[in-house]
C-alpha cells in the first residue's frame, strides 16, 4: 500500500517539457516506482505502449498528477493498483491538466535492495551503536553511587506521647 503525506496547492498548468521540473523531496523513491511500472507496462502492452509513446509525458508530471488525485480524494492509503491505474491514466491522456506540486512525502512499500557493500556498513554501524550502548550500560551500572545526606528536619514532627 502506498501512502501519500503533505499538502499542495493544485493549479492547472500546461507544462511538458522534459527535465523543467524536479521531483520534490521525498518523492524521488516514488517517481522510479512508477516510471519502472509504467515501462514494464509499455513491453507488454502494445495499445499501451503506442500511447505511452505519444503522451511522451515526464515522470515528474505523472507523479503530480498522482498525488493531486490522492489529495483530493483525502484517502491517505492506496493499493499498488490503485496508484498504478492513475499512473496509466496520466501517462495516456494528452490533454490531462497536471497540477504544480508544492509539498508531499510518498511512502512507498516497495523492497530496496542493497549491495554487499551498502549491507556491511550498516552491519558495522549497527554494531557500533550496539557496543556504545552496552559499554554506557556497564557503565552506569559500574558507577559509584553518590552518599545522600541525611536530611535534618527543621521543623520537629510532633508525637502524641511528648507531653506526658
Amino acid at each position: 500500500m502506498n501512502e501519500i503525506k503533505g499538502s499542495t496547492q493544485t493549479t492547472p498548468t500546461a507544462t511538458k517539457q522534459e527535465g523543467t521540473k524536479k521531483l520534490p523531496r521525498g518523492t524521488e523513491r516514488f517517481g522510479v516506482v512508477i516510471k519502472a511500472y509504467l515501462d514494464k507496462r509499455a513491453e507488454e502492452d502494445e495499445l499501451f505502449k503506442a500511447k505511452y509513446e505519444a503522451v511522451n509525458r515526464p515522470i515528474e508530471d505523472i507523479v503530480a498528477y498522482i498525488i493531486s488525485e490522492v489529495q483530493r480524494s483525502g484517502v491517505c492509503g492506496w493499493t499498488d493498483d490503485e496508484v498504478f491505474s492513475f499512473a496509466v491514466h496520466a501517462a495516456e491522456e494528452a490533454e490531462l491538466k497536471i497540477p504544480d506540486m508544492k509539498h508531499c512525502q510518498v511512502v512507498v512499500n516497495h523492497h530496496i535492495e542493497l549491495t554487499e557493500e551498502e549491507k556491511a556498513e550498516q552491519r558495522a554501524l549497527a554494531l557500533k551503536r550496539f557496543q556504545e550502548e552496552e559499554l554506557a550500560k556497564v557503565r552506569a551500572r559500574n558507577a559509584k553511587p553518590k552518599a545522600v545526606k541525611p536530611q535534618t528536619q527543621s521543623t520537629p514532627i510532633p508525637s502524641l506521647f511528648d507531653d506526658f
